[in-house]
């Protein structure tokens, strides 16, 4: 749900709250403890989800991704429990993120938005300064990855 919401800020607002991806970090600790995640499991998440993080730093400083997304992409990773798993994940919204970045330029191509379309988050997808909203891309590729996790699976089963 809250990998939701940041899709959506994304999406109206072109920023992604730190208090959500805070909210992302400070359900995982309980979650781990409840599930009983050994000491080592929880280890390999942080550095994943610390791993993504930086590779999305990078991104942000050749002006690829922006620094909420970077923080929104670590914060799913951290949720994520394998290798395949984050793999997996980065690739999906590396190739989401394609797909939404043509039909975004595509989009702005248009020459002008009629009168029923002047709504401001349009109008700011619109404008050719404006970054793409990578979160509605990292959420998209969080839930495909995520139902096929530890988290989940286990439920599956029953």
């Amino acid at each position: 749900m809250l990998a939701l919401s940041a899709a959506f800020f994304d999406l109206f607002t072109m920023r992604i709250p730190n208090k959500l991806v805070l909210a992302m970090v400070a359900c995982f600790i309980p979650a781990a403890l409840l599930a009983g995640l050994p000491l080592d499991d929880l280890a390999l998440r942080v550095g994943f989800a610390l791993g993504v993080l930086l590779l999305g730093f990078v991104l942000f400083y050749f002006g690829v991704m922006g620094g909420g997304d970077a923080k929104f992409a670590a914060a799913i990773a951290l949720w994520l429990g394998t290798t395949v798993d984050v793999v997996t994940f980065l690739i999906l919204m590396a190739f989401y993120g394609g797909g939404l970045t043509l039909v975004i330029l595509g989009f702005r191509k248009v020459p002008y938005l009629p009168a029923p379309l002047r709504y401001e988050w349009l109008l700011r997808l619109h404008d050719k300064k404006t970054g793409v909203p990578y979160g509605i891309t990292i959420a998209i590729a969080a839930v495909i990855v995520f139902q096929k996790s530890d988290w989940v699976m286990p439920f599956l089963l029953l």
